[in-house]
């Protein structure tokens, strides 16, 4: 049986094209390759993957985290180069590499045993990427074990190399200590890079390299390189402290919604909810909304938050009040008049930035976007 959603989630692809085109803007001779790990935070990567492709911006691959995403994918995507994000993790992915095209990073010994003892099939070649830890010391080798590699690595025709890294710190550059590290981490990149260059038989050039993601594109011009790797910021939010997605001129792809199930009045000093730890200060309207952390809103959220809520053929904006529960939350409605079960409610997107929403819950766009759950459907425009 087929009935209204009580909760659902928009996922405009004209903005996807159109944060993808801003990436071009900012990023005019470099390859793009996007990034739509975690099911394209949580957006849906195989319609988004096929938006991205036939965008008129053009990009020159893909990047997930995990060989079950590169797998799914390459079942979509059959000849666009896929960047494995954490490489492969044994002998038998390795081969999964080879088998479907993918183009592993390297960043661990054990990686490069196993790909020491591996042969491609005849007349195969291989894609792999090498990543220096220029700073911010999760993944990658550095700069002696990264020339090493290397030098191992271009003595096989079977594979090609390339280079990346990643910031660590590079979304908050206003701050003078923020701009220090990513600086340091930039002179490091670049000494790698001039050292591959002179090295014999490097032809007084680095292999092809990377290192910029969403907050680097954004912001140091000058780190663009061959290759840039955008994620959050195809999606819409902002990856750069202080400025919002649209001052930077993004446009949001998700909109979470849900529907109004019941409204009362209340009166001043009544409670409402788990806990009863909000207390109307004057009598009201509330609202109970069809969404909660089942659904993948943030439990975390704090009274207040912004909610928008259809009246009148607009959407008002509103305020959480109470805990949130697995499958509603409560909202004050203050006077608004023409609302009802039924009317809808924006959790974020269409005019609520979800940046704002994460700082009410404690947390990032990143996590909202990547916790909505399976029973809210997505519909693609």
């Amino acid at each position: 049986m087929e009935s209204a959603p009580r909760a659902w989630a928009t996922i405009d692809l004209d903005a996807l094209r159109h944060n993808l085109g801003r990436v071009r803007e900012l990023c005019p001779r470099a390859g793009i390759i996007a990034v739509v790990k975690a099911d394209a935070y949580g957006h849906g990567m195989a319609q988004c993957a096929a938006a991205l492709r036939g965008a008129d911006a053009g990009i020159c691959g893909f990047a997930v985290a995990t060989m079950d995403e590169a797998s799914r994918l390459r079942g979509t995507e059959a000849d666009l180069p896929i960047q494995l994000l954490a490489g492969f993790r044994g002998a038998d992915e390795l081969e999964h590499c080879a088998r479907l095209g993918l183009q592993p990073v390297l960043h661990d010994p054990g990686q490069l045993r196993l790909l020491r003892e591996f042969a491609m099939p005849a007349g195969g070649r291989m894609t792999v990427w090498l990543k220096h830890n220029s700073g911010m010391n999760r993944l990658g080798f550095g700069a002696e074990d990264c020339l090493a590699a290397a030098r191992e690595i271009g003595k096989r025709e079977d594979l090609e190399l390339r280079l990346m890294s990643h910031f660590a710190w590079a979304d908050a550059l206003g701050d003078s200590d923020s701009a220090a590290f990513t600086r340091r981490q930039l002179r490091a990149f670049e000494q790698l890079r001039g050292a591959l260059a002179a090295e014999p038989g490097g032809g007084s050039a680095a292999p092809p390299c990377s290192l910029s993601s969403s907050a680097g594109i954004l912001c140091l011009p000058d780190a663009q390189y061959d290759y840039v790797r955008p994620g959050i910021m195809l999606y819409g939010s902002s990856s750069v402290a202080g400025r919002s997605a649209p001052e930077l001129g993004l446009r949001p792809v998700m909109s979470l919604r849900a529907r109004l199930l019941s409204v009362r009045e209340v009166k001043a000093g009544e409670a409402v909810g788990y806990g009863a730890i909000w207390r109307f200060p004057k009598d009201t309207r509330m609202g109970v909304v069809s969404i909660g952390y089942a659904d993948g809103y943030p439990r975390s959220a704090a009274n207040g938050t912004p909610v928008l809520v259809e009246s009148g053929g607009e959407f008002v904006p509103c305020k959480l009040v109470g805990r949130v529960s697995m499958d509603m939350i409560t909202v004050d409605l203050g006077q608004l008049g023409d609302v009802g079960p039924g009317s809808e409610v924006i959790l974020w997107g269409g005019g609520l930035d979800a940046d704002d929403v994460g700082a009410w819950a404690g947390t990032i766009a990143y996590e909202l976007f990547t916790r909505v759950t399976a029973r809210v459907k997505k519909q693609y425009c």
